[in-house]
Order: structure tokens, then C-alpha cells, then sequence
């Protein structure tokens, strides 16, 4: 399993070569394209972004993934939106019936979510993007923090050591909780949730005790003990959490079952890495 870093590093050289390419025929970072029938304003000097442009999505495994689980008509939640990667690819999945809400905190990345959102009206119908950290209780006007949301691929002062990431604002976000969230936008059920947010799961599932044990939605996380640990959480909690709600891991496929046993994990996850998976409720 590559670290985040290792990734990063991948991506990095091959980000060098094409933009050394683009720059011999005129060409800079910057640039509107189609992939998989969605239109999307991207700065090929961002990993996400550079991996949309590259490969047609960001993380293809969890694309192909989701597909084959969100049907037409549901109502699912990308919380950790960042600049809408997997939440335009949601709306495609949910159809003209189904809703998508996309929570993302960073005032960088929500502009770039917005933008991308507006570049294509169809989708956007069916999308409700939030600016809004969830968290497991709101006090009014406590500040939130700042998130890592940004991938550079190039070197610069004050990245993140182990996952090259940069830390961004969160000016303008306000600190929700889930279940108060859903209540206020009046859905009658949650199917499906795509989460990551960088180890700030615990936190929003202690805020979402509703939503988890009402509807049971299917979830597609990461798994990333080193991040939980930098903020104050373990694998241990964020797993008593999911068993508190009756959720089993399993992989992207659906078909073999994950050790729910931290100790178990924490040898499968190298530290500076992430995996992801499904976590299914016993309904």
C-alpha cells in the first residue's frame, strides 16, 4: 500500500513531464475540460485536480465503486466535497430524482466546488453545497479551524509532512452538526455517504447519531489512523463508533470483510497511508 506521500510523488513527475509539454505548445496550468460528461475548471498544479484531468476522476476505484451502489432517487452526503470531485459524479448517479449534498468547509475549495458546480446547470439542480464543518455539537460563533484541502504538486514551505498536503481557511464555514443539518433541510432519509475528511470522522459521527441509526446509510470512507491521532482521536474510537451503529467494514468490492480489530488495521494501513472502504449497517 503507497503512502500519501509516495502518491503525491508519483503524481508529481508526472505532472512535470505534461506541463512541460503544455508550456512548448502555449499552454499554462489553468484549463477547462470534459470528463466523463462533466465539465470542469482545473489548476493542473493541484493533485486532485491533475488527477481528474489525467485519468477522467479522482480516485477511480471509489468512483466505480459508488456507481454500482448509488441508485437513482437517493439522497446521499459527500462531506469532504473538496472542489466537487466525487459529488458531480453522485449527481450523475442519483439522477433527476435524487439529491445530492456536498459539505466542504475551506473557503478555497468551496469556490472551486461552487465554480465547477455552476459549470454544469443539469447537475447542479440535484446538488446542495454547504459551506459547513460538521462536528459533535455547534456553539454559535465558535471559530472553526483550518483543513488540509489543497495537494500541491510542487515543493513549498509548511506542507504537511506525511500527506504533502497544504492547509487552507475556513473562513466563512460554520460548525454544524449533521443531524441538525438534515433536520433543517427536511430530508425524509440518507442512503448513501461518502466520507473524508482527514481525521475529523469521530467528531461527525458523534454529531450524526440520527442519521446513522435511523437510516443506516451505506458509507465509503478512509480509514487513516495517523490523521485521527492528530486530532485527538484513535481508530479504536472511530471504530466503537461504527459498531455503536452496527456497521461491518468491507472492501470497495463489497465481498470480503475487514478485521473491525484496530490492531489488525494499524498493521494493514501503514502509517502516512490511507484505505479505503465500505462500512455497511446490519439493517
Amino acid at each position: 500500500m503507497l503512502k500519501t506521500k509516495q502518491k503525491i510523488a508519483i503524481a508529481n513527475l508526472a505532472q512535470t513531464a505534461v506541463m512541460g509539454v503544455r508550456r512548448l505548445l502555449g499552454k499554462g496550468p489553468n484549463t477547462k475540460v470534459s470528463r466523463s460528461n462533466v465539465e470542469w475548471d482545473l489548476d493542473l498544479r493541484e493533485g486532485i485536480d491533475f488527477s481528474i484531468w489525467l485519468l477522467g476522476s479522482f480516485e477511480p476505484g471509489t468512483v466505480r465503486c459508488y456507481k454500482k451502489i448509488v441508485k437513482a432517487g437517493d439522497v446521499v452526503l459527500d462531506i469532504g466535497a473538496n472542489i466537487g470531485a466525487h459529488t458531480l459524479l453522485l449527481a450523475q448517479a442519483v439522477g433527476t430524482q435524487g439529491k445530492v449534498i456536498a459539505f466542504e468547509p475551506t473557503d478555497y475549495a468551496y469556490a472551486k466546488l461552487s465554480k465547477n458546480c455552476l459549470l454544469n446547470p443539469d447537475l447542479a439542480e440535484r446538488i446542495h453545497c454547504l459551506q459547513v464543518m460538521l462536528v459533535d455539537s455547534e456553539i454559535a460563533g465558535k471559530p472553526t479551524p483550518g483543513l488540509y484541502s489543497s495537494w500541491p504538486l510542487r515543493e513549498e514551505i509548511g506542507l504537511h509532512d506525511l500527506h504533502q498536503g497544504r492547509l487552507m481557511t475556513t473562513t466563512g464555514a460554520e460548525a454544524r452538526m449533521l443531524d441538525s443539518v438534515i433536520l433543517s433541510l427536511k430530508l425524509d432519509r440518507v442512503d448513501f455517504i461518502k466520507l473524508d475528511i482527514d481525521g475529523f470522522e469521530c467528531g461527525m459521527m458523534r454529531g450524526a447519531g440520527e442519521v446513522l441509526s435511523k437510516w443506516k446509510p451505506t458509507i465509503i470512507m478512509e480509514l487513516s489512523p495517523y490523521v485521527l491521532e492528530e486530532q485527538g482521536s484513535s481508530l479504536d474510537e472511530l471504530i466503537d463508533l461504527l459498531r455503536k451503529h452496527t456497521y461491518a467494514l468491507c472492501d470497495l468490492s463489497g465481498k470480503k470483510e475487514i478485521s473491525m480489530d484496530s490492531t489488525q488495521l494499524h498493521k494493514m494501513i501503514p502509517k502516512g497511508a490511507g484505505m479505503n472502504v465500505l462500512a455497511i449497517a446490519n439493517r
